[in-house]
């Protein structure tokens, strides 16, 4: 298996647990963005500079409220306990969120805490940047927690 391959699966595993998350909460999720084409066009896009590679992952609704979702897992660094979310991922996700206003669109990291592509553009204005340039470098305590933004897990009774 090749480290793309590899990373889809753990992408595609994340994505579930998030999707999972949110179903958990009263909302109805449903897959979009690149890994919802078939595989001729998600290797054509692979190959290009798009943005819809970086398309928000899930689609969600709660009564009036409409969210996207880009799954992020691999998150924190190490090194750094910081997120690094790339350059390319969050100018996207900027275009994505003015095309689409009032649709916000929210980065969920492995650990299910949540911040969005402004913020992560506001918090990384002048901090500590990846060498390469590639990366923004945000700190973990910066991220909001899962039910703080989607709201806590219902129980059964309250469903």
């Amino acid at each position: 298996m090749t480290q793309w391959q590899d990373r889809r699966l753990v992408g595609e595993a994340h994505e579930r647990q998030v999707a999972a998350a949110l179903t958990a909460r009263g909302w109805t999720v449903h897959p979009c963005g690149q890994g919802t084409y078939p595989p001729p066009v998600r290797d054509a896009l692979s190959r290009t500079r798009s943005a819809l590679r970086h398309f928000p992952d899930l689609i969600a609704a709660r009564g009036a409220d409409l969210v996207t979702i880009d799954a992020k897992d691999r998150m924190p660094s190490t090194d750094t306990d910081r997120y690094a979310i790339s350059a390319a991922t969050v100018n996207a996700g900027l275009l994505f969120t003015a095309a689409h206003a009032p649709t916000p669109l929210y980065y969920v990291f492995g650990n299910l805490t949540v911040l969005t592509p402004a913020e992560v553009v506001h918090y990384t204005a002048h901090a500590l940047r990846h060498r390469s340039g590639a990366f923004h470098l945000v700190r973990t305590e910066r991220a909001h927690r899962f039910d703080d933004v989607f709201g806590p897990e219902r129980t059964l009774a309250a469903a």
